[in-house]
């Protein structure tokens, strides 16, 4: 048995081990990816569920993303994708994300992603009008979308989703490979909190090992 061949069985068998822990082995999530970013063809999959009110999510945003996203997400091994799960606790989250898609309508998502974790501890988070008018939205398509209830449906969805995957804390993230001929990923690992970029990176290239 060459090496590649033995790293490819161990491989296998911690993902075998940490699915049958975490009750992910037959685990499959939907891939809703109206905001992703990476190879739209990549197998590997790393899927976010997060709260723009959030400090950990917002520490993963600014400390760790940017890492995974010039290692794995740019370089075309990995396509990551963000999912909104706005917890009760925090007012003002699901308006966020609501305000985050409506940018995206416009092609602005991911600068309303990053300005609203930016603001996140200021007065200013809170003011929907403001950040359309600093992004430059039209002010009428964005006012309607924000008060539209497809809107609200979309992140409804993204909650429903993340706590049929087992998502309780945020922020929460689901790794795994794309089926080959459903819109659905199987879940091979969880990581809960903001986590350190070698966590993930340990993660990420177990799978990755899979596909080789």
């Amino acid at each position: 048995m060459n090496h590649r061949r033995v790293e490819f069985v161990l491989a296998s068998l911690f993902f075998v081990l940490v699915s049958s822990r975490l009750g992910l082995s037959q685990s499959l999530i939907d891939i809703h990816e109206p905001f992703s970013k990476g190879d739209k063809n990549a197998k590997v999959i790393l899927i976010e569920f997060a709260d723009y009110q959030c400090p950990f999510c917002a520490r993963f945003e600014h400390e760790t993303f940017p890492r995974i996203d010039e290692a794995y997400v740019i370089t075309g091994k990995v396509k990551f994708i963000f999912r909104n799960f706005p917890l009760k606790s925090h007012p003002d989250a699901f308006k966020a994300a609501e305000t985050a898609i409506c940018a995206g309508e416009q092609g602005k998502f991911w600068a309303m992603h990053s300005r609203l974790f930016r603001l996140q501890d200021t007065r200013d988070f809170s003011d929907w009008s403001q950040h359309a008018k600093t992004l430059a939205l039209n002010p009428t398509k964005f006012t309607q979308c924000l008060e539209s209830e497809v809107t609200a449906s979309k992140v409804s969805k993204d909650l429903a989703d993340g706590k049929s995957a087992g998502v309780k804390v945020t922020p929460t993230f689901l790794l795994g490979l794309a089926e080959e001929k459903t819109p659905k990923m199987k879940v091979l690992n969880k990581l809960e909190g903001a986590g350190s970029f070698s966590k993930f990176k340990e993660a990420l290239d177990n799978i990755l090992n899979l596909e080789k």
